[in-house]
């Protein structure tokens, strides 16, 4: 089965200007990549506005999750 993946890049607004990729994967996993330091970081790493992205795109791939899952059982 494949493991379908979602990449988001998102540069942040505020310094040190973190360039971060976010990977979310369709079984729920997911990866945060600091682009400049070249590691992976974990969602309590994250502040302000990359913080709020992180949240706004998981709360979007919770909904998709549960429209799709309604409409696989309706």
């Amino acid at each position: 089965m494949k493991n379908i993946c979602e990449n988001f890049r998102y540069v942040e607004k505020a310094r040190p200007f973190r360039d971060l990729t976010f990977k979310f994967y369709a079984d729920g996993k997911l990866v945060i990549i600091d682009n400049t330091a070249e590691e992976v970081i974990t969602p309590k790493d994250l502040k302000g506005d990359s913080r709020d992205f992180y949240v706004r795109r998981r709360i979007a791939f919770i909904k998709n999750q549960l429209t799709a899952s309604q409409l696989k059982y309706a």
